[in-house]
């Protein structure tokens, strides 16, 4: 049984269902059934312009304010690492104390990240040098001083000496080589010769008469020796 006299339609053009029961929207002064009768249900344009909410922090009770449009997770997790006063953010922050060097970052790391060209520190996402736009850094005081100390010393009369006597040194170890190359081959070109010379000494004819000669002038010098 039907009472087409009692209850609304709902406004929303795509249901139109009757409701005993409708509700207007405080903003669009509209009917709406308990389906659509929230702002977000029936694209109230002016009901999502006042429909402001604000999130409230966990741990500390107190409102997050964040941009429209933003998470409310995200605003919240942003409040608790960076302004939260309650004592398990305070002591989080204690811990992640390295903040990232990059203009606009907020982020924070557990170890330090730090550039090699610009010893900067950054975070995980800004810590390679394309994503931070490195530009380098110029060399420290202490750092030009050292390398001016170091180019000092190398130009100085006693480190060029010592460089000259190892230079020396060094010609020197090669000559001796090429010198001790060189003794060794007369040596063997000596021998050489000395048995060369005895071989023909050998063959010689007058061989016996020499060696009867040095015989009889020993035994005189020994008769004379005696006597």
């Amino acid at each position: 049984m039907e009472f087409p006299g009692l209850g609304q339609h709902c406004s929303k053009s795509t249901c139109k269902m009757l409701d005993f029961l409708p509700v207007k929207c405080d903003a669009c002064r509209q009917i709406y059934c308990k389906d659509h009768f929230q702002y977000q249900n029936h694209d109230c344009t002016v009901g999502l312009s006042k429909d402001v909410q604000v999130p409230v922090c966990p741990l500390c009770n107190s409102p997050v304010p964040s941009k429209r449009g933003d998470l409310p997770d995200v605003a919240v997790s942003s409040h608790i690492d960076r302004d939260c006063q309650s004592d398990p953010a305070q002591a989080k922050r204690k811990a992640y104390v390295n903040r990232c060097s990059v203009k606009g970052c907020k982020q924070k790391e557990l170890i330090p990240l730090k550039c090699t060209h610009c010893s900067l520190n950054h975070c995980l996402k800004h810590r390679f040098p394309d994503d931070h736009n490195c530009t380098g850094k110029g060399m420290t005081p202490s750092g030009a001083a050292a390398v001016a100390r170091l180019q000092q010393k190398s130009s100085s009369p006693a480190v060029k000496r010592v460089a000259a006597a190892s230079s020396c040194g060094a010609q020197s170890q090669r000559a001796s080589v090429s010198h001790l190359q060189t003794e060794d081959e007369a040596l063997a070109w000596a021998l050489q010769q000395s048995l060369y010379e005895a071989e023909l000494q050998g063959h010689s004819p007058d061989q016996p008469g020499r060696r009867r000669r040095t015989s009889s002038k020993q035994k005189s010098e020994k008769s004379c020796f005696v006597s």
